[in-house]
C-alpha cells in the first residue's frame, strides 16, 4: 500500500517502480476523485491530519487484501505508515521514532540525550518573548519541512522580525488548515557554521547501508536556506565522509529509526559533522532522479524491494557523478512562462529539466513557500563537470510572473 499525498512531487515515481517490479498497489490519497481519476483505481480516502484515526481507517480497510507493507513516501504519511504497519503486523519502524524524526524539537531533545553534539535550542509558543541571547540563531517551524519558514537572526532585533515572520506563516489557512498541535510552537537553536552534505540511506535491523552523500555546494548562509544543488559522489576527503556516516547510523539509532529509508542534514562544523535533521522517508521533490543503483535501478525501486524483502544488500550507486538542480522560486507572483528551457535542455550533460510549476499558479518563494519552479539532472564523468552544467542550465531558465492584486 503506498500513502501518496496529493501535493507529493514523487507519486508518480513510486507507482512507476511498482509497475516495473509487477508490484499490486493499493493506493491511498487525500487526492480528490477529479485528480485520481487518471490513476487505475480510486484511491482510499487518506486523512493524514490524525495520523493515529487515519493509520485504524486504512489497516481496516486493507487487513482483507494482505499487503505486503505500507509506504509513506513524506514526512505526514510515513508517520501513518508506521502506525498502519504496526496494526497490521507489517515490519516497520517504531511510530514513536518516526513522529521524533519529523518533530525538530523531539529530534533534538533525543539527539542531545543520546549524547550526540547537538545545537543549543529552545522552543517557545507563538507569540510568547524568547528567553535567548546567543546569535547568530536560527529559527524554525517544528513539523514542516524543505527548508520552510528557516530564517537566520544575528540581533535580538532580527529575531523578534524573524519570529513575527514564521508566527505568520503559520497561521495562515493553507498552513494551519493541517491541524498539527506542533504549528504552535517554534524552535529557536544555534547557527551551525560550516558547509551542508545530505545523506540518503536504507535501515535494516537497525544497521545503516550508506546509499549517497551528496554535497550542497552553494553556502547555506541564510538568511533563509532554500536547497538548490546536489551533486554526488561527494569530494570531501574519505575520513570526513566516514564521520558523516557514522554521525547519521548514531542519529539514527538515538532516534530509535531501524527499518527503511532515512534522508539525513549534516553541517560540517569545524568541530565535525553535526546532525541537523534526519527524515525517516527518502530525499524529498523529484531528487531522487538522480540516484541510480546497479544497472539502472532507482531510488524507488530500492525503496520497494527493501519493504518486500527483496533486497537482502542494497547495490552499489552508479559509476558517474550525478547531481540536481531545485529550480528557485525568485519572485513572487502568478506565472505566466517559462522561458530557456530548451537551452537548458542542450547544455551538454544535463539528461532532463522538469517544471513542476503549473501556469496561473502563484508561486511564492521562501521562507513562506512550499515548491520549487522545477529540477535540472545532470550526469557526468565528474562532480565538478556535473555542476557546471547544471549551473549553466539554470542560469538559462526565466520564470515570468506578474504581480498578484491584493483582495479588496
Amino acid at each position: 500500500m503506498l500513502l501518496l499525498p496529493k501535493t507529493g512531487y514523487r507519486n508518480d515515481d513510486f507507482l512507476a517502480a511498482a509497475r516495473k517490479l509487477g508490484v499490486e498497489v493499493i493506493h491511498a490519497s487525500d487526492v480528490c476523485h477529479q485528480l485520481a481519476a487518471r490513476w487505475e483505481e480510486m484511491p482510499l480516502a487518506l486523512r493524514a491530519r490524525d495520523a493515529a484515526a487515519a493509520a485504524e481507517e486504512l489497516a481496516g480497510a486493507v487487513r482483507h487484501r494482505k499487503p505486503a507493507a505500507v509506504i509513506g513516501v513524506d514526512d505526514s504519511t510515513a508517520l501513518v505508515a508506521a502506525l498502519a504497519s504496526e496494526k497490521l503486523g507489517l515490519p516497520h519502524n517504531p511510530p514513536a521514532a518516526v513522529a521524533a524524526a519529523r518533530n525538530k524539537a523531539q529530534s533534538r531533545e533525543k539527539l542531545r540525550a543520546a549524547g550526540l553534539p547537538a545545537p543549543r535550542f529552545s522552543v517557545v509558543p507563538l507569540g510568547a518573548e524568547p528567553d535567548w541571547n546567543r546569535f547568530p540563531c536560527v529559527v524554525k517551524p517544528l513539523v514542516l519541512s524543505a527548508s520552510r519558514g528557516v530564517i537566520r537572526a544575528n540581533s535580538p532585533a532580527e529575531l523578534e522580525a524573524a519570529l513575527a515572520r514564521v508566527a505568520a506563516m503559520l497561521r495562515s489557512p493553507e498552513v494551519a488548515q493541517r491541524r498539527d498541535p506542533d504549528l504552535g510552537r517554534i524552535l529557536i537553536e544555534e547557527f551551525i557554521p560550516g558547509p551542508e552534505v545530505a545523506l540518503e540511506g536504507l535501515l535494516a535491523g537497525g544497521r545503516l547501508h550508506l546509499l549517497a552523500l551528496f554535497d550542497k555546494p552553494d553556502p547555506l548562509d541564510g538568511p533563509f536556506f532554500e536547497e538548490t544543488l546536489y551533486v554526488t559522489p561527494s569530494r570531501h576527503p574519505a575520513p570526513l565522509q566516514d564521520s558523516v556516516a557514522r554521525e547519521a547510523a548514531a542519529g539514527c539509532a538515538a532516534l530509535g529509526l531501524v527499518d527503511g529509508p532515512v534522508h539525513a542534514e549534516l553541517r560540517l562544523s569545524p568541530e565535525g559533522p553535526r546532525v541537523m535533521e534526519i527524515a525517516a522517508r527518502s530525499i524529498g521533490g523529484l531528487c531522487g532522479r538522480a540516484l541510480r543503483f546497479g544497472v539502472g535501478v532507482t531510488l524507488e525501486e530500492l525503496v520497494l524491494r527493501h519493504a518486500l524483502g527483496r533486497l537482502p544488500e542494497p547495490p552499489p550507486r552508479e559509476g558517474a557523478a550525478a547531481g540536481v538542480l531545485m529550480l528557485p522560486i525568485e519572485k513572487r507572483g502568478v506565472l505566466e512562462e517559462v522561458r530557456g528551457i530548451d537551452d537548458a535542455r542542450r547544455v551538454p550533460l544535463v539528461e532532463e529539466v522538469v517544471i513542476t510549476a503549473h501556469l496561473r499558479e502563484e508561486l511564492v518563494p521562501l521562507p513562506e513557500g512550499a515548491s520549487y519552479l522545477g529540477f535540472a539532472f545532470a550526469r557526468g564523468a565528474t562532480p565538478a563537470a556535473v555542476e557546471s552544467a547544471l549551473r549553466e542550465a539554470g542560469a538559462k531558465i526565466e520564470a515570468v510572473v506578474t504581480p498578484r492584486l491584493p483582495v479588496a
